[in-house]
């Protein structure tokens, strides 16, 4: 399994940017797919995730990005989307696709958003 991120870069405060990551091999069942990002010096933290719940999938959101990020998931495509609207400098960091499956955790190689004038 190999999860392929693009989106990431440099934008003005306030700007925007989508990030992308497709998963690609042989698998069954996602169980959540998702971002966390890691800034220096910090933890890596969970930005957005989409998790299977029953019939149906729900999104998860960090409480510092709720109402300017919103996640989406093609099913047919296992791919993810990160759509990142009204960004801060706080936001920059390098950030990190995570596919969750029944019998294992795959992460992505990381690409950075650097968020500054």
């Amino acid at each position: 399994v190999q999860l392929q991120a693009y989106g990431g870069g440099l934008v003005q405060p306030g700007g925007s940017l989508r990030l992308s990551c497709a998963a690609s091999g042989r698998f069954f069942g996602i169980n959540a797919m998702g971002w966390y990002r890691q800034a220096p010096g910090k933890q890596r933290e969970l930005v957005a995730v989409i998790r299977r719940g029953g019939s149906t999938n729900y999104a998860d959101y960090a409480d510092s990005v709720k109402g300017r990020f919103t996640i989406s998931k093609d099913n047919a495509k296992n791919t993810v989307y990160l759509q990142m609207n009204s960004l801060k400098p706080g936001d920059t960091a390098v950030y990190y696709c995570n596919l969750v499956l029944p019998t294992y955790n795959y992460w992505g190689q990381g690409t950075q958003v650097t968020v500054s004038s």
